[in-house]
């Protein structure tokens, strides 16, 4: 029987995510790959749901994130990364998507644009902003990515994408966080 450590069955996972998918990486196609039964991966992961949390906390870990810059410039380029590193994997977006939802990790990303807009005077509006942008990339990049492999598989009759919307549509977002900012800070008599 092969002796796998914790990451061995995280890279192996990020493997079978990206060579099958999100709904085959199963306990039983894993430990298949590792050469163990499935009842052995239970030593390192208490359920799939929390193999799941550690396989999309690595994805995320693999980034380069901008630590530095203007607090809207470094919000969007967190935002950037974040769906360029959901789209480099075979349904990454709906992973990490869904872990974040479920709060059982990928808070990485969060805990980024927090502090972000923090460092940029959002004051206690950051945590609602952060999580805007969060939405708005996580929804952006799963339909992204449903698109592209609906496509790639044949079941839709559809070419890529002409241009990406994306950018623009990080720009409306930041810009409203920018207003909202701005008549926090003229206070309610707008002077």
């Amino acid at each position: 029987m092969n002796r796998n450590h914790r990451r061995d069955v995280v890279a192996k996972a990020i493997e079978v995510l990206d060579d099958y998918g999100l709904a085959d990486l199963t306990m039983r196609r894993l430990g298949a790959e590792l050469g163990v039964r499935p009842s052995a991966l239970y030593h390192h992961f208490a359920d799939k749901q929390t193999l799941l949390a550690a396989v999309a906390d690595e994805l995320l870990a693999r980034a380069n994130w901008p630590a530095t810059g203007e607090w809207a410039d470094r919000a969007a380029a967190i935002c950037a990364t974040l769906r360029d590193q959901l789209l480099a994997y075979r349904d990454g977006a709906e992973l990490v998507a869904t872990v974040h939802s479920f709060g059982l990790g990928a808070r990485q990303p969060y805990e980024l644009l927090v502090a972000a807009l923090a460092e940029g005077g959002v004051g206690g509006l950051a945590p609602q902003a952060a999580r805007t942008l969060l939405h708005f990339v996580y929804g952006h990049a799963v339909d992204e990515q449903t698109h592209l492999q609906a496509a790639a598989a044949g079941a839709i009759d559809d070419d890529p994408r002409e241009s990406d919307d994306f950018g623009t549509g990080l720009g409306i977002v930041i810009a409203g966080i920018q207003v909202v900012r701005a008549a926090r800070q003229l206070g309610p008599t707008g002077a």
